[in-house]
């Protein structure tokens, strides 16, 4: 007989082999030839395209640059960030001791199998859930480089280059010291150079983070580690040097150079994870030390200026989509550093640093690029941790935060960057499918459906690589990725990709359209009573009561939601008969309304407020911004009113996302003084643990107990409320310039802006007036231009493009 642990397991197998099962039906293809189950780019050995001609000059406009070493104690604050979408690397130290702090996107701690707690949520625990954990440092030491031998030390994040450079001098001598994170060799690299006759002596030292014990090999000059978390992933990392003249050699104590005139080294490292459920997330005939070493081998067969131009073209590819040009800054300012800038920008009456500004947003870019390429999508922290132990495990929160993280790629001109979050969300709705049937239910569940009925799929709040949930469930967690996922088709008109994201969409709607309830309204204008659908006891995150019926953030959602299911059901011509059913229940759905006490957008069904009046999230605003059901041009006047009312009294304070979302909705509102302070308030330096931007351009989080945190969804969400400020766009309506705040306002141009309705924009302007426009077309066909009072419909078949110098 069966033990109670045995039958469990039993059950969960078989609630997963039926949603998998549903889930491949509904896509109509077998699990072997799914898009997004493909070999991860770790696994892959193919060849790479090697430029020709020179490499191209950066735009230096665009760096970060530091007068001071970065230190190894403050490295989250100070390092310097590199990566190629897999791998990162937080880089600091000094001359005599270079730092790095490594990392891949798949190094994940946890489990996929769901535990519940008392309280029928899940087990919230790095043991459990899981975490982002570091891989490997890296140390590289030069003898006789300490600081009080060197002079004119420059440290720099080239953003038009994708590389950070330290220059100095010693002795009469030009050293140069390179480090790139390459996408198309698939490697970190550092590159030790000078000019006037010197010599490198020193040592390499790589050291793995869980316990490894790194062992050399003499023949190939390279040191390795492997091993395994305790959940079975297997890991390794390999490094090997090479130089043109001295010697390098390899020992159990590290590398070792000496008389080298210059110095290459190359580091290559990863997992044998693999998005694919069937295969239990980890591929077992993956060799992670097999395939390091092939890639540390192949870079190496290749000269220094190869690989740096290889990686350099390759990042300029998609760095170069948008030039941003905000006006001009002093010439007193671009002789400060990037941290004085920061502090000189936040004193009382400085100046505008409109450079400065560009320069935030294209290092939200860079980050971008650097991280969420053909790889795991962007998280709490990205892919840049100093130690196993990050804030909320660096993992992916559902309720504001992965979210923001892709609400740039698109307005950015960088739209391949958000296909990590699509292959993510392909790649673990099965297991949140299975999650659903088997545990959303459970009595103890106080978010569980009350009817009892149960379909479709939903997720927690957190999430990690296997499957698996955590924190709470967040039944409108579906709905909010699905608007990422629908919006980013609106911006690529791409129909293949929202054939691959449909079963997401019809499987969200399914669960809704088993956990909406009946319930009746009177409108307290005309007394007249009518039954509507609401939401069952859920949460308005991260605040108020735990069992709420038909809270407004959940309402938004769901219509946000049913609207978009049922325009791609119209334009893939599927499943007719059951868009319909949806656009009937969306028609019943309850919608909120404003307070005749506070004048807000009620954030529940009361005219109460059951929460915190400044509360950091904008809950009740989600209609508003990202979605779109409420217009300042359609919705009535008090509904407009209401939102302002609410978002004026949230306050203009407090962690950089929040910021962050309450300067796009102060954009949308015509409003640019206030996004524009907002911005500001997270250009404000962050010091003594408070929340702002940190040296090296992190956003920081001020947490509870008086420490901090990098979270990098503010560093993603500023630069797109800066776009949003300057564009904003659904189909069939592009704004330009509805927030352009005073600082920016006398001169300026930016190209690339991703419209939705399928288009491109650059434009440009003088004196707070538009003065050219020109829009691309990627797909889309018609749309109306709008400034001011100013208004132009265009039509263009994709690929053709039309220039306009509207008279506003």
């Amino acid at each position: 007989m069966r033990n109670e642990v045995q039958q469990a397991c039993l059950d969960e197998e078989h609630v997963d082999l039926i949603a998998r099962r549903r889930f491949l039906k509904t896509t109509g293809v077998m699990m072997a030839t799914l898009p997004w189950l493909g070999l991860p780019r770790f696994a892959q050995s193919r060849p790479v395209q090697r430029p020709a001609g020179p490499l191209p000059a950066g735009a230096s406009k665009h760096a970060l640059w530091y007068r001071t070493p970065a230190a190894e104690s403050n490295l989250l604050r100070e390092g310097l960030p590199i990566g190629n979408g897999r791998l990162g690397a937080l880089v600091g130290g000094d001359p005599a001791l270079n730092c790095l702090y490594l990392t891949d996107a798949s190094m994940w701690l946890g489990k996929r199998d769901v535990v519940l707690g008392d309280e029928g949520q899940f087990d919230y625990t790095p043991e459990h859930f899981g975490s982002l954990v570091m891989l490997a440092k890296l140390y590289l030491a030069v003898e006789g480089h300490e600081a009080a031998n060197i002079t004119e030390y420059r440290r720099e994040l080239d953003l038009g280059q994708g590389c950070i450079r330290v220059s100095y001098r010693k002795d009469g001598v030009a050293y140069t010291c390179e480090i790139f994170a390459s996408y198309p060799d698939d490697m970190v690299a550092i590159h030790l150079s000078q000019t006037g006759g010197g010599i490198y002596n020193g040592t390499v030292e790589l050291f793995g983070m869980h316990g490894d014990t790194s062992r050399a090999d003499a023949e190939s000059a390279s040191c390795h580690f492997e091993g395994a978390l305790d959940n079975g992933l297997k890991y390794a990392s390999n490094i090997k040097a090479f130089a043109s003249s001295g010697t390098v050699t390899a020992d159990a104590k590290g590398l070792h150079f000496a008389n080298c005139e210059a110095l290459t080294v190359i580091f290559c490292g990863g997992t044998n994870y693999t998005p694919d459920v069937a295969k239990g997330y980890m591929d077992a005939s993956l060799d992670p030390l097999k395939r390091s070493i092939q890639k540390t081998e192949a870079a190496a067969t290749q000269t220094p200026a190869t690989l740096l131009h290889t990686h350099v073209v390759d990042y300029r590819a998609l760095f170069d989509t948008m030039r941003v040009d905000l006006g001009a800054s002093t010439k007193a300012q671009r002789e400060m550093d990037s941290w004085e800038r920061l502090q000189a920008r936040a004193a009382a009456g400085s100046p505008a640093d409109p450079e400065l500004e560009a320069s935030y947003l294209q290092f939200g870019r860079y980050l971008t690029i650097a991280g969420s390429r053909d790889s795991l999508p962007t998280g709490l922290q990205g892919l840049w941790i100093n130690d196993n132990s990050p804030p909320w495990m660096a993992d992916y929160h559902s309720d504001i935060n992965i979210q923001m993280n892709y609400w740039l790629p698109d307005r950015a001109g960088l739209p391949s960057c958000f296909d990590a979050l699509t292959d993510y969300c392909l790649s673990q709705v099965t297991s949140w499918t299975a999650s659903t049937h088997q545990h959303f239910n459970d009595p103890r569940n106080v978010f569980r459906n009350s009817s009892g009925k149960i379909a479709g799929w939903t997720m927690g709040i957190s999430t990690n690589i296997y499957g698996g949930g955590g924190w709470r469930w967040h039944p409108a967690g579906n709905a909010w990725l699905c608007n990422n996922l629908w919006q980013h088709y609106q911006y690529t008109q791409d129909r293949t990709y929202l054939a691959r994201i449909y079963s997401l969409l019809k499987g969200a709607c399914e669960f809704w359209e088993a956990r909406l309830l009946t319930t009746t309204v009177t409108d307290p204008k005309t007394g007249v009573a009518r039954e509507v659908l609401i939401d069952d006891a859920d949460w308005s995150p991260e605040q108020g009561p735990l069992d709420a019926k038909g809270n407004t953030y959940s309402q938004e959602w769901v219509w946000d939601l049913f609207e978009n299911y049922r325009q791609a059901s119209a334009l893939l011509g599927k499943d007719a008969g059951y868009a319909a059913s949806i656009a009937q229940l969306q028609a019943r759905l309850y919608l909120p309304v404003v307070s005749p006490r506070n004048g807000w957008l009620e954030e529940w069904m009361s005219p109460d407020n059951l929460g915190e009046p400044g509360h950091r999230h904008l809950s009740p605003l989600v209609g508003f911004f990202p979605g779109d059901r409420i217009r300042t041009d359609t919705s009535p006047p008090d509904v407009i009113e209401g939102v302002a009312k609410l978002l004026e009294d949230r306050g203009t304070g407090g962690y950089g996302w929040a910021c962050a979302w309450r300067a796009m909705c102060w954009a949308r509102l015509g409003e640019p003084e206030k996004a524009y302070q907002l911005l500001l308030t997270n250009l404000s330096p962050s010091t003594n643990h408070s929340n702002g931007t940190a040296q090296n351009f992190f956003d920081m989080y001020k947490l509870t107990d008086g420490s901090d945190a990098f979270q990098i969804d503010a560093n993603f969400g500023t630069p797109t409320a800066m776009l949003e400020m300057l564009m904003n766009s659904r189909p069939g309506l592009i704004e330009l310039l509805p927030a352009l705040p005073k600082a920016w306002a006398e001169s300026g141009s930016v190209t690339g802006v991703g419209a939705r309705g399928g288009f491109h924009v650059d434009l440009s302007w003088r004196h707070g007036k538009i003065a050219s426009v020109t829009v691309r077309s990627v797909g889309g066909e018609q749309t109306r231009l709008k400034c001011g009072d100013w208004t132009k419909t265009i039509a263009l078949r994709p690929g053709t493009s039309i220039t306009i110098e509207p008279k506003t």
